[in-house]
């Protein structure tokens, strides 16, 4: 008896970690290529669905909507946690970031942290104040955004064609230099170079 609940269990834990990597992975592509978005030369990919993402009323940013990726230009996400201590290390290579390119793609970081429950909006704005964050400022509650495109710890960032395609992807704290180089990735292969 002891033994069956033992093998219950551990195949309870394999049932629910399945379902989180599919929850937070999707279902893996069994087509030709690469699942790796770092991989991804653009070619023969399908454009996903756009997610509509809300934006705060910040410091460089202003409250309302944009859809990623966004349709009529390129668009670089930065994905971070007002938890993350590497986060705060990588905003003077995002501020540095925007500054030299920002105005060519749209250029935003997301949190999907649960605004209003594990941190307040005034805290978030507080957070983005403080580490001098001056560009839009966007939130994923669902994770949604998260899930398509987070390339594996925080902080995160990914640079998108206006097909849809994921050009450049790549996690941890970046100079302000590989951020740009990512970008401009997207914008050749927009420019079609």
């Amino acid at each position: 008896m002891r033994r069956r609940d033992v093998l219950a269990g551990l195949a309870s834990v394999g049932v629910v970690g399945g379902g989180g990597v599919l929850a937070f992975r999707g279902v893996p592509s069994f087509e030709t290529g690469s699942d790796d978005p770092e991989a991804t030369d653009g070619a023969g990919a399908t454009a996903p669905d756009p997610i509509t993402i809300e934006t705060v009323e910040a410091p460089g940013s202003e409250a309302g909507e944009v859809r990623i990726p966004a349709p009529e230009r390129v668009t670089f996400v930065d994905f971070f946690g007002t938890w993350c201590p590497p986060c705060i290390e990588q905003m003077p290579a995002l501020a540095e970031a925007n500054d030299r390119i920002g105005s060519d793609v749209l250029f935003l970081s997301v949190t999907n942290e649960a605004v209003g429950s594990s941190v307040t909006e005034d805290e978030l704005v507080d957070w983005w104040d403080e580490h001098d964050g001056d560009w839009l400022l966007g939130l994923d509650p669902t994770a949604e955004l998260t899930a398509r495109y987070l390339a594996g710890d925080y902080p995160s960032a990914v640079a998108i064609d206006t097909d849809g395609r994921v050009q450049w992807s790549d996690s941890g704290v970046k100079t302000a230099d590989e951020l740009v180089a990512g970008i401009e990735r997207a914008l050749e292969a927009e420019a079609g170079t």
